[in-house]
């Protein structure tokens, strides 16, 4: 008797509903449609974009700690390679100075001696120039004064009296 009236209760409910055979198996149909074209061409992909992130996350994580490895390798070698450094710098900046004191002397001296050198051919060097300075400004002197006389006199003066005045100018100079 219960399997009649859960009969009875089952098929009351399906008529509250509004539930027939043929539409129920219609609307069965429509939804397995529904859900195979969501799956095949929303679901599957989205799926297999996530897969791939996933991936590449799991990809970017395992490079992160690889370089981050090969990084502290690094600085540690780094580290070792700069003490090293320093202590061949130590060892040659003592060995620089040993030698730099032994040779200081000796090239002072030889400093010393090329000063001398130098300023002994510099002192002969400025007393010809001043010569020849001297030189070439008594010949301009002279040829001022010749123009200026001719200027002031008016005429012309030829190679005898250009002479004469450029003679008695450098005598004035020596004078």
């Amino acid at each position: 008797m219960f399997t009649v009236l859960a009969a009875n209760a089952f098929t009351k409910i399906l008529n509250d509903f509004g539930v027939t055979g043929p539409l129920f198996i219609a609307q069965v149909i429509n939804f397995i449609i529904v859900l195979f074209v969501l799956k095949k061409f929303a679901f599957g992909p989205i799926q297999a974009m996530l897969e791939q992130r996933k991936n590449r996350i799991a990809e970017g994580e395992e490079k992160l700690k690889r370089i981050e490895t090969q990084l502290a390798e690094s600085e540690e070698r780094t580290t070792a390679a700069i003490e090293e450094a320093n202590g061949t710098a130590k060892r040659l900046i003592e060995e620089a100075q040993e030698s730099a004191s032994a040779i200081s002397e000796q090239k002072t001296q030889e400093a010393i001696a090329s000063a001398q050198g130098i300023l002994a051919k510099a002192e002969e060097a400025a007393k010809a120039e001043r010569a020849q300075m001297v030189t070439e400004l008594k010949q301009d002197f002279g040829r001022l004064v010749a123009a200026t006389t001719a200027n002031v006199t008016g005429k012309v003066l030829n190679d005898d009296d250009n002479k004469r005045i450029n003679e008695e100018a450098v005598a004035s100079i020596k004078g």
